[in-house]
């Protein structure tokens, strides 16, 4: 088969890799793809948003089917635009994509369903919120309802800090905001809950835990995410059982009413509090780095399983996995999430020698002159599995040692919750 992935970071490096082992691959593209994955497909250098551009390609190529990685194309309404050019696609359709595209839908859906979340309150103008938030216990959580690269959440311990955020969401910092999010904080443990689903059935895809802070000890700003390890140290049969029950189960329900079907990974962030699930908000897509650290452990072919997604017969499937703990450090440009230097050569990655339980995963990389440079953020995945998260953790900073990149930075600690105590 020729497929297919669109997007560039560290994600689509991972399934990319992922999909190249399989015996049903002819052909692998990446559009646009980064450094690393031109190393096992063939980069297309096109805009995700040029839709038409995009399908020219792909008719061209006579491209079997596609996959896509981020979620602004499935926001934007990719699948259905490549659904009515009749290309084959994996991903949901821009109307449950809205699930991640706007966290107040997700909400209304979690009240009409009963899905456990915290309480909220919807507002459409600074004075109104700045009002709610007079007599509020603090620390709240705001949020701004659309995308936002995993940046556009605030959690506020004081009136000022809270001012602040509804100040920068409604003056534009993400886009055009007409509302915002304001929810009580839920203390807890968080856990990232994956299903794959083609419509008709879905099927767990493990779980992990994501570290958003910049600094250690889940400090400072949001970020796309700094590291993951999986499986999750909550995730147990009961645990599972709720979560599907009272928000899995409900979600899909809410779906059918709308007379849609949910094809593609859909990523349930979730706080659990005495081993109770509530939902923090719905992706629809693998997390990043989430799928950077679960993909190494799947035993089972990845492009087997979008195939059957596609046609309607997942329940045909089994999913098998590696019996190992996986732990993922994202190494960044230094001044990331803040402004940082593009175009920086990382001088030694080729020199770095890898064993079967160990993966770098390209993300903001491109080759120039034969070299490769960082062009974002975040730049690297170093990803180990292992027996025990300690040992993953320790082999993923000797590697990032070994690189020695002068201008990068990482969180030493992460997993800290699992391996520290």
């Amino acid at each position: 088969m020729k497929i297919a992935i669109l997007g560039s970071g560290g994600r689509e490096h991972a399934i990319a890799l992922q999909i190249s082992k399989s015996k049903k691959l002819r052909k692998l593209y990446c559009i646009p793809g980064n450094a690393g994955t031109s190393l096992i497909s063939k980069n297309i250098n096109l805009k995700l948003d040029s839709f038409n551009e995009i399908y020219n390609f792909l008719k061209d190529k006579e491209i079997d089917l596609v996959i896509v990685g981020p979620e602004k194309p499935l926001v934007d309404g990719m699948v259905d635009y490549l659904n009515k050019k009749n290309i084959k696609v994996f991903g949901p359709n821009q109307k449950v994509s809205r699930l991640e595209g706007s966290k107040i839908f997700t909400k209304k859906i979690c009240e009409k369903y009963s899905i456990p979340t915290a309480n909220f309150g919807i507002f459409k103008n600074k004075e109104d919120t700045f009002k709610f938030l007079q007599n509020r216990k603090m620390p709240l959580v705001i949020k701004a309802d659309g995308l936002a690269a995993g940046k556009g959440v605030y959690i506020c311990n004081d009136m000022e800090s809270s001012k602040n955020a509804v100040s920068e969401i409604f003056n534009g910092k993400f886009g055009k905001a007409d509302q915002i999010l304001v929810e009580e904080f839920l203390e807890g443990d968080e856990m990232s809950y994956f299903i794959i689903s083609d419509g008709l059935s879905y099927k767990s895809f493990n779980t992990a835990q994501d570290h958003k802070r910049v600094g250690e000890g889940d400090t400072g700003k949001n970020t796309g995410g700094m590291g993951a390890y999986s499986p999750s140290k909550l995730i147990n049969h009961d645990l599972e059982k709720k979560i599907i029950s009272k928000i899995i189960k409900p979600t899909l329900e809410a779906i059918e009413d709308m007379e849609q079907k949910y094809n593609g990974f859909l990523y349930a962030g979730l706080m659990i509090k005495d081993d109770e699930p509530y939902l923090i908000e719905y992706n629809v897509r693998m997390g990043d780095p989430e799928c950077q650290t679960i993909l190494p452990l799947l035993k089972t072919d990845l492009l087997d399983l979008i195939i059957a997604c596609c046609n309607n017969n997942l329940k045909e499937q089994n999913i098998d996995w590696h019996e190992k703990k996986s732990l993922c450090i994202v190494l960044c440009s230094k001044g990331y999430p803040e402004s940082y230097k593009k175009n920086i050569e990382i001088p030694n990655l080729k020199n770095l020698e890898l064993n079967k339980n160990n993966f770098i995963y390209h993300a903001g990389t491109k080759i120039s002159d034969d070299t490769i440079h960082a062009v974002g953020g975040r730049v690297l995945n170093f990803v180990s599995i292992s027996d025990n998260y300690l040992d993953s953790r320790n082999e993923v900073i000797d590697q990032i040692k070994k690189l020695n990149w002068k201008n990068g930075f990482y969180r030493s600690d992460i997993g800290y919750k699992v391996i520290d105590k």
